[in-house]
């Protein structure tokens, strides 16, 4: 018996490993193929080049997966040529790594909602669901091919597995077995610690994370590509990205200068109107005609012709982004004015405090408020931010008590629900806040059966979903229009975010945040186009001027409606980098530096400016800095009121 006994051990091991490495590959072309027009690559050249440098992502993944079957492959157990462990070892390979390997098939299809790879947050947006198996189920019918994919791929690698197998050996010299042993165990160690780390051996340097992807790619939406699923789940598990930051040169007084996240107005007579809040699902600007009249889209077609109609009574904001990339995002935003960033402000540890909000402030006021959601009562995490927010009155599927009109997935179809709210408010006493968070306009794309030949998909399946969800709209204003309390209502359209894109230029990077922002109140003058930034956490202190609230309040956002106080800006994030837009440039941030500057009608982030740096540059990314910093403090250190 040879002194080197184990050597085909660990060349086996290698030829297992590099399996891992050729089918993660494999997956990353699958990955670009459904979503080549959100990630337009020029060349193959440039695909490879994007996937080289996905390798030291890929690394990561494999080895945090496959840790266990790497130190069972290679301890000095003697029986570990036996049949009997190797098939433990096969078991325990393939549960751990087509576990990890069909997240990446899953984005296959979710990345085109949320223009970012899957992290663990995505576990906070089913967390509530009542009916996670009718979820799951839907989307293996709905993409049956996806899933077929995942069977086919998984079993060739299953083949290629058992191609090579570990040669049945006995030591006779345990000596020489575990000397050998050791050493490779220790050699494999250090690798392992290198390779999770992302190639880097530096004690300086820390293990490779999501905003790493970015640096060596030139559009951003590339660095999606360059990452794969695995990793940025495992990466972000027990991550807590509302870390507080000190930028130099961000004093107090700069943000009180820059940030001004005490807010006052003075501009409009106290008054006590009700307040109305619709958040649409998945609403994106794209889907309505009187928000694209400049967008030179040709042959363009709306799927909101209530909406439209509305809008020439209307203050409409056709320049208006989303805070955030998902539902639970979308609630922080428009009714608290907080944002999220990589992660969602209500699935940090940090909601549990107290916000002032637009709930608040009109409850001090005496308002009574509530919220409406068709889906299973607590869904989404409304109900608990809810009442995190204070506001009185839930109704959800529970209080409409009526299954007959299920969607059978996410909740009540819109068109019952919305008259179920309706008519809750007409019991309301005045002056009254209400929001509804609508559910149809949503995957799987379905309406019900009775307007099957009324709406019908247009050139994606979400276009009938819209234009059900406008009827629903419609037939609630239509009843609404009845109640005595119509007249003196401020009514407030956005989405939460927007969904499937048909037109090419909804597909360009800040494009992808494109949300309607909508005012209208009955015989106002509040009527007109604003082609200015505008962004959801710009609601809350709109709604406040308006009504003439005299207080002081923490506000990140600005009246929509004051042109004197704060310039009109957005920020968000594509989960890893900060987009900041204001004034004639965009500026994408990594959470330390600027890493671009691309002009204002750049939406499609192609023209990096940042060799050209100039001194409104400079000041745009310092305002990125104050906001952030200030951001982080106020959260992490529960200062979400105007309470000194």
């Amino acid at each position: 018996m040879k002194k080197h006994l184990r050597l085909n051990e660990y060349k086996v091991l290698l030829y297992r490993i590099s399996l891992a490495y050729i089918f993660y590959f494999i997956a990353r072309v699958l990955f670009y193929l459904f979503n080549a027009e959100l990630l337009k690559v020029n060349s193959i050249s440039d695909f490879l080049s994007l996937s080289y440098y996905g390798l030291a992502f890929d690394t990561t993944a494999i080895l945090y997966v496959n840790v266990l079957f790497i130190v069972f492959s290679i301890l000095p157990f003697i029986r570990n040529t036996a049949p009997g462990y190797q098939k433990g070892l096969f078991y325990l390979y393939f549960i751990t790594n087509l576990a990890a390997y069909a997240t990446n098939f899953i984005d296959f299809i979710y990345y085109k909602f949320t223009y970012a790879r899957t992290t663990v947050v995505a576990l906070n947006v089913i967390e509530h669901e009542t009916n996670k198996s009718t979820l799951f189920l839907s989307f293996l019918v709905d993409y049956w091919y996806v899933l077929i994919l995942f069977v086919l791929f998984s079993a060739l690698w299953i083949i290629l597995y058992r191609k090579v197998r570990v040669q049945l050996a006995h030591p006779p010299k345990k000596l020489h077995y575990f000397g050998f042993s050791t050493v490779g165990f220790l050699l494999v160690t250090i690798l392992i610690i290198g390779g999770v780390r992302g190639g880097d051996f530096k004690k300086s340097t820390r293990p490779i994370n999501l905003l790493d992807a970015s640096r060596h790619v030139k559009n951003i939406v590339h660095s999606d590509i360059v990452l794969n699923t695995p990793f940025a789940i495992i990466r972000t598990l027990f991550s807590n990205s509302f870390i507080k930051t000190k930028y130099s040169g961000v004093t107090d007084q700069l943000i009180l200068e820059k940030v001004q996240p005490i807010k006052q107005y003075h501009n409009n007579p106290k008054t006590k109107p009700n307040v109305v809040v619709f958040i649409i699902e998945s609403y994106g600007r794209e889907y309505i005609g009187a928000f694209n009249k400049k967008s030179n889209i040709p042959n363009f077609k709306s799927h909101a012709p209530f909406i439209d109609s509305l809008a020439q009574h209307s203050l409409i904001f056709t320049n208006a982004y989303g805070n955030g990339r998902q539902s639970i995002h979308g609630m922080s935003s428009v009714l608290a004015g907080i944002p999220s960033f990589k992660d969602a402000f209500t699935s940090s540890p940090y909601p549990k405090q107290k916000i002032e909000s637009l709930v608040s402030t009109l409850k001090s006021e005496g308002y009574k408020t509530s919220f409406f959601h068709g889906a299973a009562n607590g869904s989404m995490g409304f109900l608990g931010f809810g009442n995190i927010l204070g506001i009185e009155k839930y109704y959800g599927r529970t209080e409409f008590n009526d299954d007959s009109q299920f969607d059978g997935f996410w909740g009540i179809w819109d068109e019952p629900f919305l008259q179920f709210m309706k008519k809750t408010l007409d019991k309301e006493k005045a002056p009254f806040f209400a929001s509804v968070f609508t559910v149809s306009s949503h995957e799987p794309y379905i309406i019900p059966e009775k307007y099957k030949n009324t709406f019908r998909e247009g050139g994606v399946p979400i276009h009938k979903c819209a234009e059900y969800t406008d009827f629903a709209l419609k037939q609630f204003f239509k009843e609404a229009k009845k109640a005595p309390w119509f007249s003196n209502t401020i009514f407030v359209m956005v989405a939460d975010h927007g969904n499937q894109v048909f037109y090419d230029e909804y597909n360009k990077p800040i494009n992808r945040f494109a949300v309607p922002i909508l005012i209208y109140k009955p015989n106002s003058n509040y009527i007109g186009v604003d082609e200015d930034l505008a962004q959801q956490i710009d609601i809350y202190p709109t709604i406040l001027d308006m009504i003439g609230y005299e207080k002081p309040f923490r506000s990140w956002g600005r009246s929509l409606l004051d042109k004197k106080t704060t310039q009109p800006f957005v920020i968000n994030s594509t989960g890893t980098i900060y987009q900041f837009s204001r004034g004639n440039y965009i500026c994408t941030f990594d959470g330390k530096n600027a890493i671009g500057f691309f002009d204002k009608n750049d939406k499609a982030l192609k023209n990096n400016l940042i060799k050209l740096r100039n001194a409104e540059m400079n000041e745009l990314e310092l305002r990125c800095k104050a906001f952030i910093q200030d951001y982080m403090e106020r959260v992490v250190d529960k200062k979400l009121t105007s309470e000194k």
